[in-house]
C-alpha cells in the first residue's frame, strides 16, 4: 500500500512522494509534508519560473529565490508567476 501524508498544500491525506526529492533536512521535510501531486505541480511552476524569468541555477540567489517560492507554494501563499501568465480555466 502506498504511503500517504497530510499535504501542506491541500490539507488532506494524499499519496506521498516515494523518496526525498532533495538531500538533507529539506528533503526529509518535503517527504513528510508534501504530496506527490503537490510536488509535481511545484515542478511545473518552477520550470515555468526558470524559463520565463531566465534564471540561472548556478547563481546562489536563484536557488534562494526558488526555495522561498517553493515553501510559499506549499503553504498556499502567493507565488511569483511570469509576466502576463493566466492560469488555465
Amino acid at each position: 500500500m502506498a504511503r500517504t501524508v497530510i499535504c501542506s498544500r491541500y490539507g488532506k491525506e494524499l499519496p506521498a512522494l516515494e523518496r526525498a526529492p532533495l538531500p538533507g533536512p529539506m528533503g526529509e521535510r518535503l517527504l513528510t509534508e508534501v504530496s506527490a501531486q503537490a510536488w509535481q505541480e511545484w515542478q511545473t511552476l518552477q520550470t515555468m519560473l526558470i524559463n520565463e524569468k531566465h534564471l540561472s541555477l548556478i547563481e546562489p540567489a536563484t536557488r534562494t529565490y526558488l526555495t522561498e517560492q517553493m515553501w510559499r507554494f506549499f503553504a498556499n501563499e502567493a507565488t511569483d508567476t511570469p509576466e502576463g501568465y493566466q492560469a488555465p480555466t
